[in-house]
């Protein structure tokens, strides 16, 4: 079984709050991407996994043989499953790489076993592996409340062409939230606005209103220079995905976002050209 898997970029991401359990309340608008990696799921007795990027671990801490664990757990499928990941996502890049890697595998999984759950079933299981994994699962164009884990599908926003570009600093998501505690309340974003513009098929206004409060106290000294070149080729907006570093582009016009991604790329090596999608993992070759 053979999976596609997207990452994900948050057009919004807002924090609402901690919770008692030292979590972070959140309010954030995902959209998948067709920027995906190709993860190959066969029974096998045991769990395995491997990954073409050899950097990423492949023993028991891997996001994916977590979600083969959870699922045969919550199952009760006495069963393995050897896994091989194509890595295309960067890793640590607030896209959601190893989340859409675990996602596909509970859904190869499924497929693979003839257990036909459903998706809020299949979600249950991602939630237990990781917040943003639920998500991952079904893509298209979401509002995720609590931890990621509380979704709700709206309109799928207009058509466009989105260039992602890592940078090359990493930051840690654990460090850009304690940042945040240390720091505190900063300007909301328009939630409300957002969403509306959204309903009303205004890509430019979307594009406009996407924000991220990390990118309010987290320092990424590349992203000026990667939005600027977006703005001279005309992104209708930018914005950081995750805790970051990554930054997107949204571009209605293909030829002005493949100049953007073409001069991005010969700085960047992590640079994409991509396109929203209406599925968070999809089945390509049974």
């Amino acid at each position: 079984m053979r999976i596609k898997a997207c990452a994900k970029i948050n057009l919004m991401l807002d924090i609402i709050g901690k919770r008692e359990d030292g979590y972070h309340e959140l309010y954030m608008l995902m959209q998948s991407v067709s920027l995906a990696d190709e993860v190959s799921v066969e029974k096998a007795e045991t769990i395995t996994v491997s990954c073409s990027d050899p950097s990423i671990p492949a023993d028991e801490s891997n996001i994916a043989y977590k979600a083969a664990q959870v699922f045969f757990r919550q199952t009760g499928i006495k069963g393995g499953a050897a896994i091989s990941i194509q890595k295309n996502i960067p890793s640590q890049a607030g896209l959601a790489g190893g989340s859409a890697d675990g996602a596909a595998v509970i859904v190869a999984l499924d497929a693979l076993y003839g257990t036909e759950l459903h998706y809020q079933e299949l979600c249950a299981i991602g939630a237990q592996v990781g917040a943003d994994v639920p998500f991952c699962i079904v893509g298209k164009t979401r509002i995720c409340r609590g931890i990621g884990d509380k979704m709700k599908l709206i309109r799928p926003i207009e058509d466009c062409h989105i260039v992602i570009v890592k940078p090359h600093k990493d930051v840690s998501t654990a460090e850009a939230y304690a940042e945040y505690d240390r720091v505190g309340w900063r300007r909301k974003p328009d939630q409300k606005g957002i969403v509306r513009a959204i309903y009303l098929s205004d890509l430019k206004e979307t594009a406009r209103l996407c924000e991220n409060v990390f990118e309010q106290f987290i320092e990424v000294g590349e992203r000026p220079a990667i939005k600027a070149v977006m703005r001279k080729h005309g992104a209708l907006g930018s914005c950081m995905s995750g805790s970051g570093p990554s930054i997107f582009g949204i571009f209605d016009d293909e030829s002005k976002a493949v100049a953007a991604y073409e001069e991005l790329k010969e700085e960047f090596e992590d640079s994409f050209l991509c396109k929203p999608t209406y599925y968070g993992c999809k089945i390509i070759e049974e």
